[in-house]
């Protein structure tokens, strides 16, 4: 299996720790966005949408898209719950991750760690939603290790990959303990720093 993914991107980061949490074996190959290497005529001829992550799996087929490509992998793994209504906790994380988290934390996280912007020149309503979803996270932890059940899923490696370093894009982690807390242990469990 080939991963083409960009290591700044939480969303390819979430793919490579799958992989590695799984023992998957994978070639890396580092795409750089901020240079346009997932612009390419060669990597648009793999992915039309031109994004990474983009794995290319060991019979040939791509796939994109983090959450659909770590579902993928995590097939009968105990990274998926197998009670159908965990399982659909699981999902409802994850479609909420996408929607409603990587949108605001990633994207302030982006403008201030890669395009240089200040903390003051975020849109407000950028730093309103992200706030609003860490404390979605917060709430969402009230009396539980993990996101789904009693262990780690698919949810929390979806919502950890941005959530980790929130703080680059000015959120204050220390207003959400519970959530800190989760981070740590979610890293613990992913064996990354």
């Amino acid at each position: 299996m080939r991963i083409y993914g960009d290591s700044i991107s939480g969303n390819c980061l979430k793919v490579r720790w799958v992989a590695d949490l799984l023992d998957l074996s994978y070639e890396w190959i580092e795409t750089d966005v901020l240079k346009s290497e997932s612009r390419t005529q060669a990597f648009l001829a793999i992915n039309p949408a031109g994004q990474v992550p983009t794995v290319i799996l060991d019979d040939g087929r791509p796939l994109a898209q983090s959450n659909a490509i770590i579902l993928h992998l995590a097939e009968g793994s105990a990274l998926i719950p197998a009670d159908p209504y965990l399982r659909a906790r699981m999902f409802e994380w994850m479609f909420w991750e996408q929607y409603s988290h990587e949108p605001y934390v990633a994207v302030a996280r982006f403008q201030v760690r890669y395009l240089g912007k200040s903390l003051a020149d975020l849109d407000a309503r950028l730093v309103e939603r992200g706030n609003g979803a860490l404390q979605r996270l917060e709430d969402g932890l009230a009396g539980g290790a993990f996101l789904v059940g009693d262990r780690l899923s698919l949810a929390d490696v979806a919502l950890v990959a941005y959530t980790r370093v929130a703080h680059e894009g000015g959120f204050d982690l220390d207003r959400y303990p519970a959530v800190k807390a989760w981070v740590k242990r979610v890293e613990g469990e992913l064996k990354i720093a």
